[in-house]
């Protein structure tokens, strides 16, 4: 399906969000709304060669794994000093590579909000700021809004707050987030309006954060997509606990797409290819799928499914995640994997490029090369298109073979395989699907 460069809405709706996150579904609501990748953003894209902006990105996307690895796995199953970063104590992880354009507040201002599926918390700079990063826009100043109220403390929607999130101060809500990487916000809850074009969402809880600090960049904030009670997709009755997104891949300019609900349009498509979602006690921010194996040409690898197991006590499994670039796997199936794609690929190896050790010429006379799947439990498979699995790093002549090793038992799905394909979360039912719409 052609995908709009405007933003697209389906229909024109207001939206009430409600204190206590409700898994009512009401199946006439639908709202699309536009996704750019932060590169897009030419004032928040200091880089402007090719590969300058690729090792960016790409040192972004070493410190979210490694702080996800940290987080999610057993001291054991790896050393700190081979994870590429330093590590500080935190809950949640501040990088998101794709950004909305909402307006807060009423009268609206318009802002720029990271997408995350790995968080919850829904905020945005505001003022007075006693520390705030500079942003392209202006920072949100909830005292010329007529939706502002502050949430107070032992309300439903301050109780919806992970506990070590959650401050109260002067009988007012307040919340503080702190990121792996040394990030932070901090601040009040209020319930606020929110406005996708012509669709208003009222009275939803997100944070006003008066003391910012990180590597957001020109970014007034984030869009909480995970499965917590306080994200968005789970404070709006209508979407059913369900929503959808195509990413644009990173050759292409043109925007991807976020929408919420099911039914027409909404994030229950047909002919999708459906997977089981896997519920993780120690990560339940985080979307987790039921991986059974990797194919090459059409032919499955010979990897066992353990490796790709969720433990009882919360270790290892297949996560998918927006923020995170690069695909990453359990060492051994990282190996088995890439020995079969070059064993079948026809090209001229070029050199490694930062955390990829197999690249290739694309210009080389005959450049072939087969098919990469994923194969799920109970039978899907989904098959992805090349620049799912090849990604160029130079802007010129170099692909490299977009999946990474890890030390951990943890493998996550990044964004470059999620590229070019809705992608739909149902988590009410426990599913996610993958097409077949694309982008």
């Amino acid at each position: 399906m052609a995908v709009s460069s405007k933003l697209l809405l389906l229909v024109m709706i207001t939206l009430i969000s409600v204190p206590v996150p409700s898994s009512q579904f009401q199946n006439h609501n639908h709202t699309k709304l536009e996704l750019v990748h932060r590169d897009q953003i030419s004032s928040s894209n200091k880089f402007h060669n090719h590969s300058h902006r690729f090792l960016a990105r790409m040192q972004r996307d070493a410190k979210r794994v490694a702080a996800l690895t940290h987080h999610l796995s057993p001291a054991k199953d790896y050393e700190l000093e081979n994870l590429g970063t330093d590590l500080v104590s935190g809950y949640y992880l501040g990088f998101s590579e794709y950004l909305v354009r909402v307006g807060i507040g009423s009268p609206p201002t318009f802002q720029y909000l990271a997408v995350d599926t790995g968080s919850n918390v829904i905020w945005v700079q505001c003022q007075p700021c006693s520390q705030c990063y500079n942003q392209d826009d202006p920072v949100f100043n909830p005292a010329t809004s007529a939706s502002y109220t502050v949430v107070l403390c032992g309300s439903p929607a301050c109780d919806a707050l992970p506990l070590n999130d959650r401050r109260c101060h002067a009988g007012k809500c307040g919340y503080e987030v702190n990121y792996h990487d040394g990030s932070y916000t901090k601040g009040t809850l209020m319930l606020e309006t929110l406005t996708f074009g012509q669709t208003r969402i009222q009275n939803l809880a997100m944070g006003c954060g008066h003391s910012n600090q990180g590597s957001f960049n020109v970014i007034a904030g984030l869009l909480g997509l995970g499965g917590g009670r306080i994200s968005f997709v789970n404070q709006i009755s209508e979407t059913g606990g369900a929503f959808s997104y195509c990413l644009p891949s990173y050759s292409n300019l043109s925007p991807g797409w976020l929408r919420f609900g099911r039914g027409l349009g909404g994030a229950f498509p047909v002919g999708a290819t459906w997977a089981p979602l896997v519920y993780n006690p120690r990560a339940p921010n985080f979307y987790y799928v039921g991986l059974s194996g990797l194919g090459v040409g059409g032919v499955r690898v010979p990897i066992s499914e353990d490796i790709f197991r969720l433990t009882d006590s919360g270790y290892g499994g297949v996560m998918i995640d927006t923020g995170t670039m690069v695909t990453t796997l359990p060492t051994v199936a990282y190996e088995a994997l890439r020995d079969a794609f070059i064993a079948k690929t026809n090209g001229v190896r070029a050199p490694s490029v930062s955390t990829f050790d197999t690249c290739y010429h694309q210009d080389s006379d005959n450049f072939q090369f087969p098919s990469i799947s994923f194969y799920f439990i109970g039978g899907p498979i989904l098959t992805l298109a090349s620049h799912g699995f090849l990604i160029p790093v130079d802007g010129v002549e170099t692909l490299c073979f977009a999946f990474a090793p890890s030390a951990s038992g943890l493998s996550i799905i990044g964004n470059i395989q999620q590229t070019g394909i809705q992608i739909s979360i149902d988590e009410a039912r426990g599913y996610i699907g993958f097409g077949p719409n694309v982008c």
